[in-house]
């Protein structure tokens, strides 16, 4: 797969902390209920933590009651890229980041309460939020 951003893995190791790595780089989780963002409330974007790309936008922000920072879409329909997930013994959706190939969680669609009725798991560590001026 080509990405816009590519580095090896000595460059990721060097730019992101033990966790950050873990998460982006080897799709590993965050424990539930641990991440910064989980009760970020207020209004701005979400970017992926590798990169910098823009990824989700505040607005699409619901409180799914999973233990992790959930959005019912991106925000660009090019943000991310959806691959097939079969580890852990079952069938799942990852999300990366487009623009560097980073993991970024998974998406559902098991939130009938939004207007798309997806629910994309992003782990914490895996996004940097700015607030909207």
């Amino acid at each position: 797969m080509d990405y816009n951003v590519t580095k090896t893995d000595e460059e990721w190791r060097a730019e992101l902390s033990p966790e950050e790595y873990r998460v982006l780089r080897q799709q590993a989780t965050e424990r539930p209920w641990t991440g910064e963002l989980l009760d970020e409330n207020r209004m701005g974007v979400y970017a992926c933590k590798a990169c910098g790309a823009e990824l989700f936008q505040s607005d699409t922000k619901f409180d799914s009651h999973c233990g992790w920072p959930s959005f019912y879409a991106p925000k660009e329909s090019d943000s991310v890229k959806l691959f097939t997930d079969t580890t852990l013994g079952m069938t799942r959706v990852e999300v990366v980041c487009a623009n560097c190939g980073s993991h970024l969680g998974h998406v559902f669609d098991d939130a009938p309460q939004t207007p798309t009725g997806d629910r994309f798991c992003m782990n914490s560590v895996s996004l940097s939020f700015t607030t909207k001026d």
